[in-house]
């Protein structure tokens, strides 16, 4: 190799470079998602599971197969029972602008209730299970009073405020009549914005959606019946629908968002926060803000 050093150091680039394609594509095979060159049609895969807390991550995914050309069309896998209003509808939103450039299908898992029936609704066609449980189409906010056990263990408080509601739906004392009337507007309001997305978005008259908008659940089946959803089908169903309304048909490869890998720092830090807010939401699980959560007191 000495006699030949431009052979050698192409040889090496070589070998680099085989090193470096195995690498990314196990990189690749671990997100669960293929890009590489391929004839079938990708569909892009945006999985919305759990009580929804935060829109940010599933927002980044939306805004990435938009982004994506090689993505013909989007299916949102909902598995949720909704919750906060503002991630909700963040969501929702973010649906609606990669609408303008492909396709979506909702499909339903288990559950998609309240918040999860929301962001559904952005989408081109909605996909239930029979069994799915969705609907709750409602609004909640839960407050604790702890005012009598503070007493037991002898403990008083004193609040100090600037204005007569600042301490509205505090634990250390029963609300008064007029702050229950405000925060009843409150939840009305934000209620009447997911009455109001039903009656546009699923083209219902709005004196039937109230007549099921109680925060009762219904099964998938009965949801098809009621117009909140378009069919009944599996993933596989919202996959084929969602091609078809791209206009393609034939075999597809479904494409995930790319996994981020986080320095063991980060791991270490988020480790971290994940057990302090655990803590801290088992401490307060009962004072909770305002919600689009099917949430069956047990």
């Amino acid at each position: 190799m000495r006699k030949h050093p431009i052979l050698f150091g192409l040889l090496i680039l070589l070998v680099l470079g085989i090193f470096s394609y195995l690498y990314f594509y196990k990189l690749g095979l671990s997100s669960g998602k293929s890009r590489s060159f391929s004839f079938k049609n990708k569909v892009g895969v945006v999985t919305i599971e759990g009580v929804v807390s935060d829109s940010m991550e599933t927002v980044d995914q939306i805004n990435e197969f938009g982004e994506d050309d090689s993505i013909v069309a989007v299916v949102l896998r909902i598995d949720s029972p909704g919750g906060g209003v503002a991630a909700s509808q963040e969501i929702y939103e973010a649906v609606k602008e990669l609408r303008k450039k492909k396709k979506v299908v909702t499909s339903m898992g288990s559950i998609a209730a309240s918040g999860g029936l929301l962001i559904a609704c952005a989408a081109d066609k909605i996909v239930a299970n029979p069994g799915t449980i969705t609907g709750s189409i409602s609004a909640i906010m839960h407050f604790a009073n702890l005012e009598d056990l503070l007493k037991k263990i002898g403990i008083k408080a004193s609040v100090i405020k600037s204005g007569e509601y600042k301490d509205i739906g505090s634990p250390l004392r029963e609300m008064t009549d007029q702050e229950k009337m405000i925060i009843q507007d409150l939840v009305d309001d934000i209620y009447n914005q997911f009455v109001d997305v039903i009656v546009k978005d699923r083209n219902l008259p709005r004196e039937k959606v109230l007549e099921i908008a109680d925060g009762r659940v219904f099964s998938g089946r009965k949801a098809k019946e009621l117009g909140l959803v378009d069919d009944v089908g599996d993933m596989s169903f919202a996959v084929k629908t969602a091609l078809k309304l791209a206009g393609r048909e034939g075999k597809y490869d479904l494409v995930y968002p790319r996994k981020k890998h986080p320095s063991f720092l980060d791991f270490f830090l988020q480790s971290a926060a994940d057990h302090i807010s655990t803590a801290i939401q088992g401490e307060m699980k009962n004072i909770n803000g305002l919600s689009y959560l099917y949430y069956p007191v047990k």
